[in-house]
């Protein structure tokens, strides 16, 4: 079962899947797509067309511009903005008022698990690496990747997280989880499961 609080804006358009709330004064534009299980905050927007996976968290006041892509089991914290616009104008150069037809918007995508914290902005294009975590307040400028911790202004990457959150400790030549005990491996600024 679906559930839209009263309140909520959701377009008819839009395609929503079973188990999802949507609470007061969200809003969902026209052709979005959400997953299954899915939370739409206070005040959240989805914009038109945006797609989002499964189990994913959108808190509240959060606004997912077009044409943002959320895989499976994101979250996006409160206050998070995710742009859709390169060079951002209200008017032309000619002084007339910018229409939809007038430029061309670019996503952020983010991968399977990725954690966006509260008030961080991601600016489009960009793409959010599989179970990263952007912190709370940071702008990213740039592709983040997998497993990353990114924080700062612009945002930089301070340690490596693995799928619980974590930060992840150096044992030997692995970076192990202290929750999990999974290990990872890094090769060339970049962050990879060792196989099972």
């Amino acid at each position: 079962m679906v559930t839209v609080a009263p309140g909520a804006d959701v377009s008819d358009a839009a395609r929503i899947g079973e188990g999802t709330k949507i609470w007061h004064l969200a809003q969902v534009r026209e052709d979005a797509v959400l997953g299954e299980n899915c939370i739409v905050g206070r005040g959240a927007y989805v914009g038109t067309g945006v797609k989002i996976g499964n189990n994913v968290k959108i808190q509240n006041y959060a606004l997912v511009y077009e044409p943002a892509v959320l895989d499976d089991g994101v979250f996006i914290g409160p206050a998070v903005v995710l742009t859709n616009d390169t060079y951002p104008r209200s008017v032309n150069p000619d002084g007339s008022l910018k229409s939809a037809h007038d430029w061309e918007p670019v996503g952020v995508t983010i991968r399977e698990g990725a954690s966006i914290g509260a008030r961080a902005v991601c600016i489009a294009p960009a793409t959010i690496g599989r179970w990263a975590t952007v912190a709370a307040g940071a702008v990213v400028t740039k592709d983040v990747p997998d497993f990353a911790l990114v924080a700062g202004v612009p945002a930089r990457r301070i340690a490596w997280v693995g799928k619980s959150g974590e930060p992840l400790v150096r044992e030997g030549d692995h970076w192990v989880c202290q929750r999990t005990r999974e290990k990872y491996i890094e090769e060339d600024e970049t962050l990879r499961e060792v196989d099972a």
